[in-house]
This record gives C-alpha cells, structure tokens and sequence, in this order.
C-alpha cells in the first residue's frame, strides 16, 4: 500500500451544494476541480464554479450521477487524478473506488473493501458483533423467504422494523406494528429497495420505540490513527430522513460521549477504515445504545461537527486521500458551544411532504447563519434528484442561541417560486419540546398537527396584504383619482388550489381597506420596488419579500412565502370536481416507475394505478372512483409533468347504463 498518493485535479462526481462545498476547501488547498453535469444542470452554479466541468448524460440519475464509467470517463478527458464522491448512493458503491484504483485515479474516501463491509446491513452487522459494538437484536440471515421473516418477525416480536441492507436515505425501511402488517410491509420495503439499490433483501431488527438518533463521526489515516469528533443528534425525522441535525445532543453527556465515541473507533478500527465516516446509533431512554450502521462517506450535516470542533472535515479528507497523517490526536479534539443544521427541501407540507420543482424565481440567503446551497435567482429546480436545496447551520455559545438565530434565518430566507418546508423548519425549532431537547424519533408525528397548523389571523394577513400588492402592481391599476368616494372592489385570487375573495377599498396614494372574512385591515404600501414591499399594516410598518410574474404574486410575509394567482380581472370559472370526473393526473413532475392496471380492469375507489417516483420519492396514485379503466397515457419510464392526464376511469354507474 503508498503511503503517498498526491493528486493536483479533483473531479467531484455530485452536483448541487456538496459540489460547492468540496471546491470550496479543495481551492483554498491549491487544487484544481473539475465539475460533472447532466443535461438538466448544464447552467447550474457549480458547473460555473468548477474550473472544468464535463457533460455525463441525460437527466435521470441512473444515466448520469450514478454511473461509475462515465465518472471515470470524465477524469480522463479533463485530465483529473482524483475523485470526491460527495455524498449519496454514488459515495457508498464500492464499484467507484475499484475504478478509481483500476483506472489510477485517487479516491477520496475509504477503500472499496472497507465500503462493502459497510454497504450490507446484514454483514455490517456481524462485523460489529465480533467488534463488541452493541447491536439492535433482530435477523440478517441468507434465508428470506417470506415465511422464514415471519417466523424471524415472531420471535424477535413486535413493533420491529424491516430494512434494505443495501443503500441507505430510508428507502426499503418499514416499521411494522403488529402480525398482520408484517407481509404487506415485507413485499413493499423489498420493492423499494430493489428499485433503489438493486437489491431486495433486507433485515430485521426490534423497534427500539422512540429512540434519539445519534451518530459519532470518526476519522482514520492510513497509518492506523483512528479518532472520534463527538456526536450529532439526528432525532428529528420525517419518513426516516434527517430534517434537522444538532451537536452536541442534548441527551449526551461527557462519560456517554466517551463510550460511544470508542465503539465507533473499534467500529472503523475493525475494517481498515480510512477517511471520514459516521456511525449511527439509536439511544434509547435507559441510556444504552445500539449500532444501526455506518455511512461510509461525508454526511449532510457534517457543518454542525466543523462548528462545534473548528475543524474542515473536507480539508480532513483531502489531507488523508493524500497519505498525511491525522494532524490531531483524541485528546486534541475540542468542543465549543452548540451547532444546529436545518434541510430546506422543494416540498409541499402541506399535501403530504410532495417534492415540487420548478423556478426558485427569486432566492436570498439569510445573515449571520452558514447557509450551503447552489441557489440563485432563477435556477431551475428539477424533479430528477432529490429534494433537499439548501442547508441551514447556525452555531451559538449555548443551544438555546443556536436555536433563536436558525429560526430569525429561516424567517429571513427568501424563496419564491418553489414551494418548500421553510415555515415547517421553523415551527420544528419553535416547538417547546424540541426547545426542551426532549425531541425522539417520534417527535414530527407526535406533534405533526402542531407543526402544520395555520394561524388563521396570519393567513388573513396574507390574504389582505396580498390583495393590496396584486391591484397596487396590475397593469390595469393607475393611481388617479377621479373619484370622491371609492367603491369597493372584489379582489380574487387562488392561493394553494383554493379561490379567495377579498374586498378592497382604494383610498388613493396606496392606501387600502382591505376586509378578510369580516375582518377589515387598514394597509398603506409605503415602498413596493425592487422586489421588497414595506408597508403599514394597521399602523405597524414592516417588511416583505416579492416577486410579480404576469398574473402571480410571489409573496413572503413573516418567514412564510405564498403564491397568489390573480383572477381579478379573469372570467370566473366553475372548479373542477378533485377527481370525481375519474380523472387521474399527475400530481407532482416525475417518472413512471410502475402502472398497476390495464385498460379494461375493474378497480375500486382508492386502488393503486399507477406510481410516480420524483426527488427519490414513491408517489403512488389511486383511482378516485370505482370503475373501468378506459385510458392509461404513461407507461414505465415516461417522464410526465405535473397535472398530466395519467389515466382515466370511467364511472362504475356509467357503465351500467
């Protein structure tokens, strides 16, 4: 093995804001970087940012970030001799350090061997075992037919969970509750993961109930040193994918720190390890804690570990890939204040957490937080990838500080033009038991209806408030008085599906009376250029955040962004009935990955039809009356977009007649 192995051109096989970040430290050590690209982010920021950037292919995933030859295709034309997987399914395949190795290229992350231990839940487990690392009782057997899981499922009893052994990101898990779910969720998490990882087998483990999630981040030279930087507390999860990440964990103290931390230095320790990777645990109430897995890469939150230490994980990895030893010992390893790292995902809350895409028509970070993105103003958002788009950290001397500037930024964070998880963020942080650090595993669908609520007086505001910008900015509006009494103008606009009407009273020099529900607000927009409304609102002044396109109102009012579509001066329209017509259309931009029925069947009201995979995300689409399918325009493989007629059903009494 070299102790050795310089290298002066990176190649970052990722995109988006990882991209960004690794050229960040790679630059600022005096390496040149090379940018890979697929045809849907040929004018994305990191290939700008890139010294080099090469085209890999099509947008879809499976033809362009995750295909190994044209990885290492793209290092020969562009003349790099090292490779930074980021993070991903990409960054855990042991099929791109093999090669990188084959290909002479130096790969920035762990060897293929080590990788592959780490890849299989079932080995990764077995391994641990001998390690004397504490693990979850379950099985992770060769045999899966489906009455040995039962019988498995039985006696290990339940709630349990059933788990890919391949990949990760939460893809092929189920928690299962009882008997009678156990074979339907089996089936269903082996599809995913063969759809995922190409791999259906899986594991299963007792449901540790409401656990924290705890992860140590270790790092490991080549020369045998091995050390841990602390833990991250990653409890706070939607569908078993982190939402927000925090170090230290409130719930773990110096002497549990310690033990953790020194099974997952003989966790690394145990398979050669090299570079930077994370263990993860679950901790349950009694303080005891077991191995789930290992990530064998850079995780997303790795800032809330650089915050609290002061260390450059990228700058860790680049210095290891390159055969230096560890610069620091576990004694040398410091921990100061407290860190707190939010994901912005392009989702829908609101309608079950939907991955939207589209034009984030204006984008503006906030002050005095970290904030890690490849967003601009006018960047597309594409359906093909997943939804995260930006990452929030803050970092204060106590947790509570962290807290308070994480919230003040997300409220500042501008994004119009793409719906996302912004004002979910925020009330996560606000909550008083994630305040108390009592957050678990369970926390998001214990307080789910807390977390989505609307505050009506709120919406109202925004109702009126944007009434008053939409006839202040139409065309048609001039500020001439002609006039000595106003009559009052009915103000229509659909915000999320919904028609609204609100009446409006133009008092001149844009002053309005603007009356919501009953509830009349004396608004006065005293500035509304350059995208940035400053107006009295019953004679409180303050700030929002706009962006006018035709007909729609982008809107940001007290951290929560809106769009307003105006029908003021459109002919009204009677709403089509949600799917009573039996009319299935696609409900989000994605591709077809399974069509359940034929034309010609029989189904029932609520049977599945036909799924729809967007952002990493399953999206299954069921018939919305009983009936015959009469249509079916997609097959698997179609790229559809939103609102697509996907299939049709005729009505089970029409066909009767």
């Amino acid at each position: 093995m070299k102790t050795n192995t310089p290298f002066h051109k990176i190649l970052i096989a990722n995109r988006g804001e990882i991209a960004l970040r690794i050229m960040r430290s790679a630059r600022a050590l005096g390496y040149r970087t090379v940018a890979v690209y697929s045809l849907a982010d040929a004018g994305s920021v990191h290939v700008r940012a890139a010294d080099e950037a090469v085209c890999i292919g099509d947008p879809q995933p499976t033809e362009s970030y995750l295909r190994v030859d044209r990885i290492i295709e793209a290092a020969r034309l562009s003349g790099a001799d090292a490779v930074h997987p980021g993070y991903g399914f990409l960054a855990e395949n042991p099929a791109l350090p093999r090669a990188c190795a084959d290909a002479g290229l130096v790969f920035i992350g762990p060897g293929a061997d080590a990788m592959a231990a780490m890849g299989d839940k079932a080995a990764a487990k077995a391994l641990m075992m001998e390690a004397g690392v504490p693990c979850v009782p379950g099985y992770q057997g060769e045999d899966q037919g489906e009455q040995r899981m039962r019988e498995e499922a039985e006696r290990i009893g339940y709630p349990l969970m059933i788990k890919a052994t391949a990949g990760g990101g939460g893809r092929g898990m189920r928690l299962v509750h009882d008997a009678s779910a156990f074979t339907d969720a089996l089936r269903s998490a082996r599809s995913e993961a063969e759809a995922a990882f190409g791999n259906p087998d899986v594991i299963l483990e007792r449901a540790i109930v409401n656990p924290r999630h705890i992860e140590i981040q270790v790092l490991a030279d080549r020369l045998g040193n091995v050390i841990h930087l602390g833990e991250r507390d990653c409890s706070v999860q939607r569908r078993h994918q982190k939402v927000v990440e925090e170090a230290p964990s409130p719930a773990v103290d110096a002497d549990l720190r310690a033990t953790m931390g020194e099974a997952a230095v003989r966790a690394a320790r145990a398979i050669g390890y090299e570079g930077a990777g994370t263990l993860e645990f679950l901790l349950d109430g009694s303080g005891a804690f077991y191995f789930m897995e290992m990530n064998t890469r850079l995780q997303v939150e790795h800032p809330v570990t650089e915050f609290i230490t002061g260390l450059d994980l990228v700058e860790l990895q680049l210095r290891i890939a390159a055969g230096e030893p560890l610069p620091l010992e576990q004694d040398d390893v410091r921990f100061s204040g407290h860190s707190i790292e939010v994901r912005l995902c392009a989702e829908d809350v609101d309608k079950g957490f939907m991955p939207q895409s589209g034009i984030m028509v204006r984008w503006q970070t906030a002050e005095d937080v970290r904030v890690d993105h490849a967003l601009e103003s006018g960047a597309a958002i594409p359906s093909y990838y997943d939804s995260m788009i930006a990452k929030l950290i803050s970092h204060g001397r106590d947790r509570d500080e962290a807290r308070r500037k994480l919230i003040m930024a997300l409220e500042d964070t501008v994004a119009l033009g793409v719906v996302t998880n912004q004002r979910f963020l925020a009330r996560c942080l606000a909550h008083t038991t994630f305040a108390a650090g009592a957050a678990t595993t369970a926390f998001v669908e214990d307080h789910q209806d807390e977390l989505l609520a609307m505050d009506q007086a709120t919406e109202q505001r925004i109702d009126a408030v944007g009434a008053a910008l939409l006839f202040a900015t139409h065309g048609r509006h001039t500020d001439a008085v002609t006039l000595t009494h106003r009559l009052p103008v009915l103000v229509r606009f659909e915000r999320r599906g919904e028609l609204t009407m609100v009446e409006l009273v133009d008092h001149g020099r844009d002053r309005y009376t603007v009356t919501v529900d009953e509830q009349s607000y004396a608004i006065e927009l005293l500035e509304h250029g350059a995208d940035v409304l400053r107006f009295s609102l019953d004679g409180l002044v303050q700030l929002a955040w706009y962006h006018r396109h035709g007909d729609t109102l982008h809107l940001q009012y007290h951290g929560m962004p809106v769009s307003l579509n105006d029908h003021t001066y459109a002919a009204a329209t009677r709403d089509a009935e949600d799917g009573g017509d039996g009319k299935i259309r696609a409900s989000m931009t994605g591709r077809v990955v399974h069509v359940g029925v034929e034309i010609g069947d029989v189904v029932a009201a609520g049977q599945p039809v036909l799924t729809l995979e967007a952002m990493k995300m399953e999206h299954v689409h069921v018939a919305p009356v009983a009936g015959t399918v009469v249509a079916i325009n997609a097959g698997v493989g179609d790229q559809v977009i939103a609102s697509h007629l996907v299939a049709e059903i005729e009505l089970a009494e029409q066909v009767a007649q």
